[in-house]
Order: structure tokens, then sequence, then C-alpha cells
């Protein structure tokens, strides 16, 4: 899959006897498609329209030697006619700055994945419009892991080795990062990450514009645990099974400790990805409540949320019994649930589309006019999250490293990175921090509403700088506080 930017009119070549060469180009109409995740670029492999050649005559010696000399000259001129354009089509491929999109658009992870492809072409559309990069349009090529983590590592070096690509953005499950991360480092890459994670990383091929545990994970917990959150006394901690909600989970179990809770009093439990069966789990929560006062704190990942959410209403399981605060639940992913019976289950995030100030009333209403424009799936009822928010944040970033380092060239944008500001949709001011890659971001957490969006009821009054090796995690203390290699 790829987006690229529409091939400029040419006027169609004349071939012999007078036909034009309509497979090769037609007035007004961009090239033929060419394989997946490459942009459009010269005439290879573009099949030339054939002369209607008449039934033999007899010619003199003369004629014929007039005719093959015609002949001559005709294929010539088009020849020369193929060759300049494709002249002018490698000079406009140069004229543009290649980016990637690795995001699953098909798939366990497509529901909340494919808002992230769409929200970063809404991004460098609006940055091409205020005239691109160092005065170079963006060409943006997308390409579909399809939640296959291996593919995740193919699609990355495809996208740096063959498409040339300044930069990526993409991936949202751990795994996939993980997958890729090899790869940039391997290649000297540049990856934008825009999801909350675990933490236990700090690449100089990364940046990452989502949370840290102790931006999200850690701050929901304290509030479960404070008398306005509800004084939870014991936590089932639900997740999907893989290293995001276990080693969230390894930190606030520790963390957990340190307020002095016991083990018996949490519970672990793992699902696959694209788990669908939730009355077990769900009767096993009720159950477990009954030993305390409870909240679940849930890492489910993908469209497996949406059958956990229908079994919470199915069973009765109301927040104000037993409250879920939910770290991958966002949005997007309640578009397709009825909320009602959810009111007051909660969120962490950095960002919701509820907050009140300009700059995100112009995100949200951009946001929706694009998706109306494109007429993406569900825009009458389009919607911003998180992730969106951090995946429009990172582009920004980068662009702005970019015209300040006068160059697309990975060290030069690298060392310009750091320090980089941007004016929030979340209403603050967010720091790319110089050091650890990370960005400095506020922690919100959000109430479920019957409309699907969430009313904010707690958030911190400043941006929070990232703590990539928590601090509850053994050994952590002596891991650098600057970005390293994984490898």
């Amino acid at each position: 899959m790829k987006h690229c930017r529409p091939t400029p009119s040419f006027e169609a070549c004349r071939a012999p006897n007078g036909l034009r060469g309509a497979n090769l180009v037609r007035h007004g109409a961009a090239l033929p498609p060419e394989p997946a995740g490459k942009p459009v670029s010269g005439v290879a492999g573009t099949a030339l329209a054939k002369p209607c050649v008449s039934a033999p005559q007899q010619l003199s010696v003369h004629g014929d030697r007039t005719m093959k000399r015609r002949s001559l000259i005709k294929a010539f001129t088009l020849s020369a006619s193929i060759a300049a354009m494709g002249l002018t089509w490698t000079v406009q491929a140069a004229e543009t700055i290649k980016v990637g999109i690795l995001h699953s658009l098909s798939g366990t992870m497509a529901i909340s994945e494919t808002s992230l492809k769409d929200m970063a072409l809404m991004t460098i559309d609006e940055i091409n419009a205020k005239g691109g990069v160092n005065g170079k349009m963006l060409e943006p090529v997308v390409v579909d892991p399809a939640s296959n983590w291996p593919l995740f590592a193919e699609k990355g070096r495809q996208l740096l080795t063959q498409d040339k690509v300044a930069v990526v953005f993409g991936c949202w499950t751990s795994v996939s990062r993980k997958s890729v991360l090899p790869v940039f480092e391997e290649l000297n890459g540049l990856l934008f990450y825009p999801v909350q994670y675990e933490g236990e990383e700090m690449s100089p091929n990364v940046f990452y514009t989502g949370a840290a545990p102790n931006q999200q994970a850690i701050p929901a917990v304290e509030y479960l645990m404070s008398e306005e959150g509800g004084s939870a006394k014991r936590f089932f901690l639900l997740g999907t099974d893989y290293v995001y909600p276990r080693t969230t989970n390894k930190i606030l179990r520790s963390f957990l400790h340190s307020k002095g809770v016991a083990d018996k009093d949490i519970e672990e439990v793992y699902t696959p990805f694209g788990h669908a069966d939730y009355q077990t789990i769900v009767a096993n929560i009720k159950k477990f409540s009954a030993g305390g006062k409870t909240a679940v704190v849930s890492t489910v990942n993908g469209d497996s949320n949406v059958p956990f959410y229908k079994e919470l209403a199915n069973q009765g399981l109301k927040a104000t019994e037993v409250p879920v605060v939910a770290f991958s639940v966002g949005e997007e992913e309640l578009r397709g649930i009825d909320t009602k019976p959810l009111v007051g289950n909660l969120a962490a995030w950095n960002y919701f589309q509820s907050v009140e100030n300009p700059v995100n009333q112009k995100f949200v209403a951009d946001w929706k006019a694009y998706a109306k424009k494109h007429n993406l799936p569900g825009a009458d009822k389009a919607v911003t999250n998180d992730p969106m928010e951090a995946t429009y944040v990172g582009i920004h970033m980068w662009a702005q490293a970019a015209e300040k380092a006068k160059s697309t060239d990975v060290d030069k944008v690298r060392e310009a990175l750091g320090g980089q500001t941007f004016v929030a949709p979340s209403g603050f001011t967010l720091t790319m921090d110089k050091t650890n890659h990370h960005l400095h971001k506020p922690v919100m957490i959000g109430e479920i509403q019957a409309d699907g969006q969430f009313s904010v009821v707690w958030q911190t009054e400043a941006p929070i700088r990232a703590q990539p090796w928590s601090p509850y995690i053994p050994g952590n203390d002596k891991k650098p506080d600057y970005a390293v290699k994984s490898n």
C-alpha cells in the first residue's frame, strides 16, 4: 500500500501512425500502479502502445529507404520523449522527501493503528501545505505489516533500503517495535514511536512520543489507591500476553509492594492477541473483588478490548463496584461499543479529545474535516485519541528538527531533535528530552462518558520527564540516562 503525490499531467506521446502512447502516460492521470510500498518513479516496465500496421504494400527501393528513414526518425523522437519524461520524473522524485508509515492496516491491531496511518497522512498534508521541509514536499510511503511481528522488520528494512525514506513513523505494540529495532540500529534509520510502552529501552535510533510507565501506569494506580480514585486495596492486572503488559505489570507489582500491598491482593492474568471470550475472566474478577475494594488495571490491546468491555456490561460489573483503568483504550477503541454501561470506568493517557483549548479545537476540527474529505470509515463519527496526538506531535517535531539541521541526514536530525518543543493539542508545550529521546508529557486520567468520550478527572499541573529505566526494577539505577543501542 502506498500514498504518493499525483504525477503531473504530461502530453501523451504521439506514437507512429498517429496513435497515442496511452499506456505510457494518460493526460491528467497518474502512472499505472507499481508494487506496494514503492513510490511512483520513472517509466520502467510501462507498456508502449503498439502502432497500427496496415496491410503490406509494394514499395520501390527508393520508397523503402524513405520509409525506413522516416521510421528511424519517429522512433528516435519517441525514445527521446520517453527519456525526457523519465528524467522529469526522476527530478521530481529527487525534489521530495520520502517518509515511511509503518502501521498495521489489517489483523488484530488494525482497529488501533489504521487511524495513526491516517493521522500521519493528514499531518504530512498540513506540513506540505506550508511549504514542506527545507523547500521539499514530503512523500509518504505506506506499508502494511498486517499485525505480523516479523513482517514489521521486513517492511522496515524495505522502507530504509528500497524506498530510501528519511524517517519512519510507526508501530504500536512493543513486540512490533522490538522486531524493527535491530533493523533501524543496523541501518541507522530513524523511528518515531507514538504509543505508551513499558520502558526499559532507550535507543539512539528511536524517538518515543508515547508515555513511559511513570507518565501513565504509576500515576494511574496511585490515583486508584487515593480516596478520590476509590481507595482500591486489591488489583486485578489483566493484559494481552506480550512484553508490554508483562513488563508493565512487573513494574506495578513492585510499586504496589512498596505501598504495602501483598501478593495475595494482586492477581495477574494474560490472554493472547485477538482473544474474544472474556466470560470466565470477568466472572473471576467479580469473585476476586469479594476480598476487598478492587480495581482492574487493563493492558489488553487491539480488538480484544471490544469483547472485554462488552462482557463487563453483560455481567453488570459497574465502575462504582470495580473500576477498570485501561492503558490501551481510547476514543477510537470505544467507537464500536455501547458505552452507557461503562460510564465511570477510566483510562490513563496524556491527551483526550475532550480537553478544551484552542489548539485542540483546531486539531479535532481538522481531523474531522480530513476524515470527511477522504471518506474514511466512520468519518461521521471521527474521533481523536492519544496515539494520534503523539503521531501528530512526532511528525511536526521531526520536521522542525530537519529544518533546524537544514538536512534530513539521520545524525544531523537526531542532534537537532534534542530540546525541540511543540505546543500540543493536550494544551501543554511538550519538549523532546535531550538525553533520553522521550517527550516530557502531562498525565491525565479520564472517565468514560455515555457518548464514548472521556471527562478528565485528574491531571498533572505540568509535563513529566520520562523515566525509561523504572526505579521499580532492580538494577535500573545503574543504567545510563542516555540513548544506547540495544545490541
